[in-house]
């Protein structure tokens, strides 16, 4: 452990500030209604000045030798967003109404993706905890916030943030977020925050002009990586392991979900992303804290357990495998990456039963090997769903499956993937088949919107039947209003219809298949290709056994009989003599 520290220390003298800046000889302090004063330089290029008399509410910068003035790159808050002052902020003085909590276990979660600017009309921390209660309703037992450190402008999705400590101003405050937190844990939900450690966004990140925060030696598709490896590098790992894990311990987070992984580059002895995992890990002590990563390349090593089946890096990771087969069967679409599915022979079995589709396999649309086994693997080190704001917000016009798709295949897909013994994570508005879009939105300087917008039709120009004209223009404000959840649409029959579907899913999940899943191991695919029912066994604690047998097509097939003994909890479709019904899904445990 290490004694860096960054953001001003509040004490009964005043505030100290701390700031590192090894590339440049001289910095200034600038506090609001007071002459600015030079801080005293380190060998180390740290710099550091106490002022007495101040406290909470401070606003103030750091004036470099050229005269620019920029915030603290661990600002707490942004009042006037990231090129403005940053404010002194006491989070100590937060009174927690559920002090105790310790969070869940791991195989009771049931996550909710959440943008907290579009959730609600109002966009704000103290809206979404008006909703709280639909969610606990509903049997959503974790929330996870999409990322909040501050970004450019009144509305983006959050991956362009470049001050980490502060979560985003037009949100609210810091300690409205942490209200969140709290009445969400008064409900039994916990809560996870999407954090973002293998770039920074290209506006208002000024780090580079007085710390070396990019690596030459790595490259990422945003840029240079970022310097976890190299020459000074420590103060640049420490204020990324510190953000974790701050987000964990003071405004008591129940996990974190790492952004593109893949993305992050590290030659240390110790990687970065296992020294963060095990540090958060020990921060939090005996709460249950569960992290989890994004990772296009299908590393089953970051998921890996020890002998008694504890986790020793990260929990989980988002399993697009089992989204894209799921979305093939639903919809059709062949283009792009899902070819590549289309091509392999059980993908839909082979992502339940088994977590990654791609286990080794050369993968054509990226045109190299991907992904590891998962042999050791349990089915909840993998995260399910059907919708996310990567698979929405990344289609030319932002739609979600249930714009386009008839109930039955929706419901089929939602009765496969809730009740499966992976972990589920529904996309805000799901439950009850919003049809809002989610088009990516950001709101940069005039020169970036630009590029943004040339960059995004270029993207999307390659999509088939797609004309570019039609494709939301993603800086204007429109764009971002368009997609904020209707909640009026519930008073309708249709959206009351699946939301009660959703809740009777999650309640046979709750009750029947949550108990069994500790010790849960890996599926074994009994379905064929060519249209044939997919057939699925998993083995349970205690000798249990959960049975899937589905048909997710348009034709009706020749069914498979429940294993003797087996006892059905859960079915949708009709079955007629030895035939299955199209989009029709059974669900059954037996014990010996």
């Amino acid at each position: 452990m290490t004694d860096i520290m960054f953001s001003p220390v509040i004490s009964e003298r005043g505030v100290l500030f701390r700031f590192w800046a090894p590339l440049i000889n001289s910095v200034h302090l600038k506090i609001e209604g007071r002459a600015s004063e030079a801080m005293h330089r380190s060998d180390d290029g740290w710099f550091s000045c106490e002022i007495a008399e101040i406290g909470a509410g401070t606003h103030y910068k750091f004036v470099l030798p050229d005269g620019l003035e920029v915030p603290d790159p661990a600002s707490r808050f942004q009042p006037h967003d990231i090129h403005g002052v940053s404010e002194v902020v006491d989070l100590a003085s937060f009174i927690w109404q559920d002090p105790t909590w310790a969070g869940r276990a791991w195989e009771e979660m049931v996550i909710y993706e959440m943008h907290v600017g579009t959730f609600t009309e109002e966009g704000t921390f103290s809206a979404a905890c008006n909703r709280l209660d639909h969610l606990q309703e509903l049997g959503v037992t974790a929330i996870q916030l999409m990322p909040l450190a501050d970004f450019p402008g009144r509305y983006g999705w959050g991956y362009d943030g470049v001050l980490p400590y502060a979560p985003d101003s037009s949100y609210g405050r810091p300690e409205d977020l942490m209200a969140l937190v709290d009445a969400s844990h008064q409900r039994g939900i916990s809560v996870f925050l999407d954090v973002v450690y293998n770039h920074f966004g290209p506006d208002g990140n000024y780090l580079p002009c007085y710390a070396p925060l990019f690596s030459d030696e790595h490259t990422t598709p945003w840029g240079n990586g970022i310097n976890y490896d190299g020459k000074l590098s420590r103060p640049i790992r420490e204020f990324s392991i510190q953000n974790a894990i701050y987000w964990v311990t003071e405004f008591k987070f129940d996990g974190l979900r790492l952004d593109a992984v893949h993305a992050i580059k590290d030659d240390s002895e110790e990687h970065f992303l296992h020294e963060l995992a095990r540090r958060v890990r020990a921060a939090a002590g005996d709460r249950h804290i569960h992290l989890i990563v994004e990772n296009e390349d299908n590393d089953s090593n970051l998921l890996k357990r020890s002998d008694n089946g504890q986790t020793q890096l990260f929990t989980a990771q988002w399993n697009d495998d089992i989204h894209h087969a799921l979305h093939i069967a639903a919809t059709g679409e062949t283009f792009g990456y899902y070819a590549d599915y289309e091509a392999e022979p059980d993908p839909i079995g082979r992502a339940l039963a088994e977590g990654f589709v791609f286990q080794g396999q050369n993968m054509p649309y990226r045109g190299e090997i991907r992904g590891k086994s998962t042999a050791d693997l349990p089915p909840t080190a993998f995260i399910s769903f059907i919708q996310n704001h990567d698979q929405i917000g990344n289609r030319a016009l932002g739609d979600r499956v249930m714009a386009s798709q008839p109930v039955n295949v929706i419901k089929a897909m939602a009765a496969v993937y809730l009740l499966a013994p992976q972990i589920p994570m529904l996309f805000m508005g799901e439950e009850w088949g919003s049809q809002e879009p989610f088009p990516y939105f950001c709101d940069h300087n005039e020169k970036i919107n630009a590029m943004v917008r040339k960059g995004r039709r270029e993207e999307l120009s390659r999509l088939p039947g797609f004309d570019t004209d039609d494709i939301p223009d993603p800086t204007a404000p429109f764009t971002f209003e368009m997609a904020k959840l209707g909640w009026w649409s519930l008073a309708g029959a249709s959206c009351a219809d699946m939301l009660e579907f959703y809740k009777m899913l999650l309640t046979i999940r709750r009750e029947t298949i949550v108990p069994l899943l500790n010790g849960a191991g890996r599926g074994i695919s009994l379905g064929k290709p060519n249209g044939e029912p997919i057939s699925i066994d998993w083995p349970l604690r205690d000798d249990g056994r959960l049975h899937l047998r589905a048909n997710l097509s348009e034709e009706a097939v020749v069914g498979d009989a429940l294993p003797n003994g087996a006892t059905e909890v859960f079915a949708l479709g009709k079955r007629h003599g030895t035939k299955r019904a199209p989009w029709s899904v059974v669900w059954a445990l037996s014990r010996r």
